[in-house]
């Protein structure tokens, strides 16, 4: 039985996805075929297919209906294989050389058929590495504003744009976040991983009332600010780079909401890089330098998101309050608070919430792995606590270095 005979949906195996592209004319019948599963993730089977006569490459990406970390006991929805595809192709309509290209959907298998990006590296990796990428913030701050410009009220109608909240409506994959990000870290919670000797900074930043009425302020933006799509987990693990090429991959987590998440989430993921390579890279000048590197990718990206922001704004808007002076000024603002705020909570939840990065836990010293866990918490505090007052990109930066010296 050929696999597009089969009505409903299961998971593909290294014999059926050959059939599977094949069956959609994506590769020749006639062709022999390599296969491998590639996935690392919690949620999804990605497989690596390639033409043995023409050495041409897909991946396949197909969503799984439970966590595999937990199992069938953690249910998921797989209409997120739905979401994250038409989020993929709304990006490449905006930014096609910044997103993997996409050759199929299909929807009963809650499958996706992408560019193969095996000549990239995921971002994380490079730089735990220490490796530099030239031209890593232009293309995130212009992947940024494009997205979060052009899926706004400020460009479409109000009936266009009501029309995509629906489309992309994603409650489940939303919850995960709600609990993992704004709530768990917060509170006592079975979901929190972090080790036995951070119980006194965690039980500290349990009891300060005071943060955790921001964290609420925050959690209220993420719930109900249906600002523009987001790619709804762009971290750097979500990005693919090489020397001249970064592509933002993985938003199954796509949804409308507040703009700042997405570039709160980069940020934080930058700023857990810089805490981290100081107990990574043990040559002074090389550490200063890469950290520097780092701070400069924090200030370009946002500089090359406010322009290039600006910039669609006054060529494209059609909201009638557009051209009124100060308005847009009025929402980069509230974005970058709002950046600043969400990246607190992430750098905090990576910390010692469900999910980690390696970037920490990869620092092979106990000891000095649990003093840059104690910087990440208090830079995240900070982070939240000080949004108000950050008015600009350099006191973002300075605010990073100085509670890191």
């Amino acid at each position: 039985m050929s696999i597009r005979q089969i009505e409903a949906y299961e998971p593909l195996t290294l014999l059926s996805v050959v059939s599977f592209v094949k069956e959609k004319g994506l590769i020749p019948k006639e062709s022999r075929v390599h296969c491998e599963e590639i996935g690392d993730g919690n949620l999804n089977l990605v497989f690596r297919l390639v033409d043995q006569s023409t050495n041409q490459t897909l991946i396949v990406k197909q969503a799984l209906p439970y966590a595999k970390v937990v199992g069938e006991s953690w249910p998921l929805t797989l209409d997120r294989a739905r979401i994250e595809s038409e989020a993929l192709q709304e990006a490449e309509k905006l930014v096609p050389n910044l997103v993997p290209k996409v050759y199929d959907i299909d929807y009963t298998f809650a499958a996706t058929v992408l560019e193969d990006l095996s000549d990239h590296v995921i971002l994380r990796k490079g730089l735990i590495e220490g490796k530099q990428y030239p031209h890593l913030a232009n293309d995130i701050g212009t992947y940024l504003a494009y997205t979060l410009f052009s899926t706004s009220d400020a460009a479409l109608s109000p009936q266009e744009k009501k029309k995509r909240v629906v489309q992309f409506t994603n409650p489940e994959l939303c919850q995960i976040t709600e609990d993992l990000v704004f709530t768990d870290p917060f509170f006592k919670s079975e979901t929190n991983n972090y080790p036995q000797e951070l119980q006194p900074e965690v039980s500290e930043l349990w009891e300060d009332s005071a943060l955790k009425l921001e964290v609420a302020k925050l959690k209220q933006k993420f719930l109900t600010n249906a600002e523009a799509l987001l790619h709804g987990d762009l971290h750097t693990g979500s990005v693919f780079v090489k020397e001249d090429s970064t592509k933002v991959i993985d938003p199954e987590f796509a949804f409308y909401g507040p703009r700042g998440f997405d570039i709160g989430a980069f940020f934080a993921n930058i700023i857990l890089n810089y805490i981290a390579q100081e107990k990574r890279i043990a040559d002074l000048g090389k550490r200063e330098e890469f950290q520097a590197y780092l701070l400069e990718v924090i200030e370009e990206t946002w500089q090359v998101f406010k322009n290039t922001f600006t910039a669609l704004w006054q060529e494209s808007a059609v909201e009638k309050f557009a051209d009124v002076e100060g308005y847009v000024n009025y929402v980069l603002a509230v974005t970058f608070e709002d950046t600043i705020g969400f990246a607190g909570c992430k750098v905090i939840r990576r910390t010692i919430g469900l999910a980690h990065v390696e970037d920490l836990d990869g620092i092979a010293n106990l000891d000095a792995q649990l003093e840059a866990k104690r910087a990440a918490l208090k830079t995240g505090r900070s982070l939240i606590l000080n949004r108000q007052n950050i008015t600009n990109v350099k006191e973002l930066v300075e605010l990073v270095r100085s509670a890191n010296s």
